[in-house]
């Protein structure tokens, strides 16, 4: 199975953070697996371990064209040696963007659908037409986001971080969140800073909290004002906090979840959110491979490993 590296939380230094009288540090996640990095890596856990364990030799899920998750997917099914089968959101577009290009490389077969087929993704009928295509498979939700998946992100926090008074991490599907959420205690606040425009996401975390039963269920905050204009926008003052992070601290973001959560987190800390001896942990989920596909779209550079 996948073996994670120890997970080192790293402690920022910053004459705002000495201002405000706050501590802040970094879970690194993004370097918990040279292959399978970030939150990917505790959302595949046990759904690799029931793969294996119902002897499924194929994986199949769902995402974009530069979805973290399908890169992680791959990569995952290889160093396994699992076949792996990508439904790809829209037509094929060549050449392949580098999320693509490197799951393709990595034995992932990719099927393109319509953005309409897309939106039956979670329908029976059109799963029994993919079991109809590509025979026996092992199903992961786009984004990852299912009861094993949860059950891994409770693993993200340590008994060491029982100390911190506020957890930060970004919002895709919220399986992340509701297992950090479930994972807490009962004096923690989490911060869950969305990627994703309108106020839609909070209905979804508390969907996942009833589904999954998770407690406790009030000690937590969705924050929507930092989604940059709804996921994967941006601007030019979200790039150049990822430059200034980076330069500051030597911590690579990506646009679309970690530097958007920094962004919020950094503001807030200006404005004094946060009470002074706060210990803030923020939660890097990874997705660094994004850049390169940010780049691939743009043009614009970003840091990156």
């Amino acid at each position: 199975m996948l073996n994670p590296q120890p997970i080192i939380n790293q402690v920022l230094d910053h004459p705002l953070l000495e201002e405000k009288e706050v501590e802040l540090s970094i879970k690194r996640l993004d370097w918990v697996h040279e292959m399978v990095p970030g939150n990917k890596f505790f959302k595949l856990k046990y759904n690799l371990e029931k793969a294996i364990r119902e002897n499924k030799k194929t994986l199949l899920t769902f995402g974009g064209a530069y979805s973290n998750h399908i890169h992680a997917v791959a990569n995952a099914a290889h160093f396994l040696g699992l076949n792996a089968i990508g439904i790809i959101r829209g037509e094929e577009t060549l050449p392949l963007n580098p999320t693509l290009s490197d799951a393709k490389s990595k034995g992932m077969r990719l099927h393109y659908i319509s953005r309409s087929q897309y939106r039956g993704k979670t329908d029976d009928s059109f799963i029994e037409e993919l079991h109809d295509l590509f025979g026996d498979f092992y199903l992961i939700p786009e984004g990852g986001t299912n009861s094993e998946a949860i059950k891994g992100t409770q693993e993200i926090l340590q008994e060491e971080d029982q100390s911190y008074s506020h957890i930060s991490v970004s919002i895709g599907t919220g399986g992340t969140f509701t297992g950090i959420l479930q994972a807490s205690q009962s004096n923690q606040m989490i911060l869950g800073f969305s990627s994703l425009k309108g106020n839609f996401i909070k209905k979804e975390i508390d969907k996942l909290i009833e589904d999954y039963s998770i407690n406790p269920k009030d000690q937590f905050q969705v924050i929507t004002d930092y989604h940059f204009g709804g996921y994967a926008k941006y601007d030019q003052s979200l790039i150049e906090f990822i430059w200034w992070f980076f330069e500051s601290f030597g911590i690579v973001l990506d646009p679309v979840y970690t530097g958007k959560m920094l962004f919020g987190l950094w503001d807030l800390i200006k404005k004094g959110y946060f009470p002074k001896g706060s210990k803030i942990l923020v939660i890097h989920s990874g997705g660094i491979q994004g850049n390169r596909g940010f780049t691939f779209q743009t043009g614009i550079k970003l840091p990156s490993l």
